[in-house]
């Protein structure tokens, strides 16, 4: 019997739009710096986002726009407040601190100090769902920026001198935000009446107790549990050329090994059956309320229609909410509406202050009264149109720059596992119908769904008002 020869198979030959360049790019580079084509998503009718994943497992994200020399790298992080534990609330965020500090590689201030000098401009943001890291730069200082923002993601120094000053930063922006804020605490107690067992119950800075009990080992823990490539996407907008970028990547991300994201232990909320509401006093000058209807997920199909309800609701003065208790009834001298974006279900936020002597019982039975239709029926088709047209001019206008095309497409990346999601939301908000908003009018803006948070003069405003009448008085006296 004649046998075949046993040899080795020859290599695949790769193919796909980047075959050529990533054979060029992959030759003699290690495992983990192997790069490979993941997906060419539409990003509106002119552009398109690139997605590559490195072998570490580091999502690559390129829009090639070389309408100015500007390039925006942002580099998002699948973590945010949800996946804190109990007793450690606020690491998140004061990662988003400590990410600017001293490395291995560079002492404190230098990663700032740096970049400025080179032209670009750095922040962070966090919150319940993510974190991420942006830089918007001058397109020749792409190697310097892609080098520091590696060197952070392995590198970053977590000793107790370190961690106890940002703490302590941290637990300052916290009394100026929170705890001497009103609009600050009264929001952080309506997600924590409104959820019982989801993490979004926590407050993304954290709650004070459990940031002043943050230690440096946790801060070590979080950071090799989180930090790492397979959980982060980096997305790079501007003026580049493909090649260029791919190699950077590999040269300063292929040698960062992956790390094993623990499993979310999510708790999903239990429907709401009866109204919660909590009566507080805070140094205001009039009454306020803060209401929580429970709202669906971002991915879910009806985002969307209560996004344009919520327009027609609160969308500028002429929006119905505005019209009926700031304009005809005189109660109110603020309202505001605000639909969350967030992975799980969370709330469709509602926000009046009252005017004058007016109470928190006559700007809620007003607001039900204007709830209650449309509740009842269908609303205006004209509303329907100015509402679209409204969002999506507020989505286009958001992409006018580097920087705001890469914060849509790594937050969608993040949340919903799209870049080009926005798009494709765009499109959905065109096809909503008057049944759709009937629909989601009924199901969401339900009483006995929501929290309620009274808010009521404690009378500090009063006392400061007379005591600097008085100061006045004998000033004119003297």
């Amino acid at each position: 019997m004649q046998t075949a020869a046993l040899s080795p198979s020859p290599p695949r030959a790769r193919k796909g739009p980047y075959a050529e360049l990533l054979n060029e790019l992959n030759r003699d580079r290690t495992p983990l710096a192997q790069v490979e084509h993941d997906a060419t998503v539409p990003f509106g009718p002119a552009l398109r986002v690139e997605r590559f994943v490195l072998g570490n497992g580091l999502r690559v994200l390129v829009v090639e726009d070389h309408a100015a020399p500007v390039v925006c790298i942002q580099t998002w992080f699948g973590v945010g407040s949800r996946h804190e534990r109990e007793g450690k609330t606020g690491i998140a965020h004061l990662f988003e601190h400590l990410m600017f500090g001293e490395t291995e590689s560079s002492p404190h201030g230098a990663f700032d100090r740096t970049l400025e000098e080179a032209g670009a401009e750095t922040n962070a943001a966090t919150f319940l769902d993510w974190t991420y890291y942006h830089m918007n730069l001058p397109a020749d200082a792409l190697e310097l920026s892609m080098r520091l923002e590696a060197d952070r993601m392995t590198k970053l120094i977590l000793r107790d001198p370190q961690v106890s000053s940002e703490k302590e930063v941290v637990a300052n922006e916290r009394r100026q935000r929170v705890d001497d804020d009103v609009d600050g605490a009264v929001s952080e107690l309506l997600y924590k009446e409104a959820f019982r067992e989801h993490a979004y119950r926590c407050p993304t800075i954290g709650w004070m107790e459990d940031i002043k009990g943050l230690t440096t080992e946790d801060c070590v823990a979080f950071y090799r549990t989180y930090y790492s490539p397979n959980n982060a996407a980096m997305v790079v907008v501007g003026d580049v050329q493909m090649k260029q970028v791919l190699r950077l990547v590999q040269d300063n991300y292929g040698s960062l090994p992956s790390a094993t994201i623990p499993l979310e232990d999510v708790h999903p909320e239990s429907p709401q059956t009866e109204e919660r509401r909590l009566r507080v006093e805070k140094p205001t000058p009039t009454q306020k309320v803060a209401i929580g209807y429970k709202s669906p997920a971002l991915g879910d199909f009806d985002h969307a229609p209560l996004v344009l309800l919520n327009e027609i609701l609160f969308g500028g003065r002429s929006s119905r909410v505005h019209r009926a208790l700031v304009q005809q009834k005189e109660l109110a001298s603020e309202v505001r509406g605000w639909v969350g974006a967030f992975r799980d279900p969370a709330l469709y936020d509602v926000f009046l202050s009252a005017r004058g002597e007016h109470t928190c019982e006559e700007l809620i039975a007003a607001l039900d009264e204007v709830l209650e239709g449309v509740r009842a029926k269908a609303v205006l088709p004209e509303e329907l149109d100015k509402a679209k047209a409204r969002v999506e001019l507020a989505v286009l206008q958001g992409l006018e720059t580097v920087s705001g095309k890469a914060e849509q497409i790594g937050f969608y990346e993040i949340v919903l596992g799209d870049p080009g999601a926005l798009f494709e939301r765009l499109a959905v908000y065109r096809r909503v119908t008057l049944g759709d908003l009937l629909r989601v009018a009924r199901r969401y803006l339900v009483t006995s769904a929501r929290t309620v948070i009274e808010v009521i003069p404690d009378g500090s405003e009063d006392d400061d008002e007379d005591e600097a009448e008085g100061e006045e008085a004998e000033e004119a006296a003297s």
